[in-house]
């Protein structure tokens, strides 16, 4: 979880004729399945796409990486924007500073694991497109608990990846091609005197 501090504002009010103080505050940031399903359920694309984000979709996403205080994580995937409203109005992002941004998209780009993987040569053809739903499936398919939708999103996706590399590996030795050609010649002896024929 991230946590970052939004700075204090002090304001004019010229009806009033005074200045006005904003105090600082802290908010609680995670980047995980959650929000990135919040995001989807809002604008109905992939938000893992190289497709460029306007400023208002990349800060609604912020938005919804938001852990509200006092509020279980369980009860947050539930939670609608209009609930999240009622607690942090989407406004306060504005205050958001350069630091700030710069803060969170460090976050957001970190790996958030020790594991490293051995880099494969791209596929030919077109990637899969990964939304909130696949990766869903992915952790269903592995048994992956539900709780671990908390995650960080890179390290969900390490995960998976190790998940999906230890379910695909062969098992046993490999077999040489003149053992597997013994074993044929054994087998077919053995048919061979089961039947009771020459050939």
């Amino acid at each position: 979880m991230l946590t970052i501090t939004v700075q204090g504002l002090e304001m004019w009010d010229e009806e009033k004729e005074r200045f006005l103080n904003e105090e600082s505050f802290q908010l609680d940031l995670e980047h995980s399945l959650i929000s990135l399903s919040k995001w989807e359920s809002k604008f109905e694309k992939a938000f893992l796409s190289d497709s460029e984000k306007s400023q208002e979709e990349m800060l609604w996403y912020i938005y919804f990486m938001i852990i509200p205080p006092g509020v279980a994580l369980e009860k947050l995937s539930m939670m609608s924007a209009r609930n999240l409203q009622d607690l942090i109005p989407f406004e306060k992002l504005a205050r958001l500073s350069a630091e700030n941004l710069k803060e969170i998209n460090e976050y957001i780009d970190s790996k958030q694991t020790a594991t490293t993987f051995r880099e494969e040569p791209k596929k030919k053809g077109r990637p899969e497109k990964i939304t909130a739903e696949l990766i869903y499936y992915w952790m269903l398919s592995f048994n992956i608990p539900a709780e671990f939708k908390f995650w960080h999103l890179n390290q969900l996706f390490a995960l998976i990846r190790i998940f999906g590399i230890k379910q695909s590996k062969p098992t046993g030795k490999k077999v040489s091609r003149q053992e597997m050609a013994e074993n044929n010649r054994r087998l077919n002896e053995e048919r061979r005197a089961r039947l009771g024929t020459n050939g």
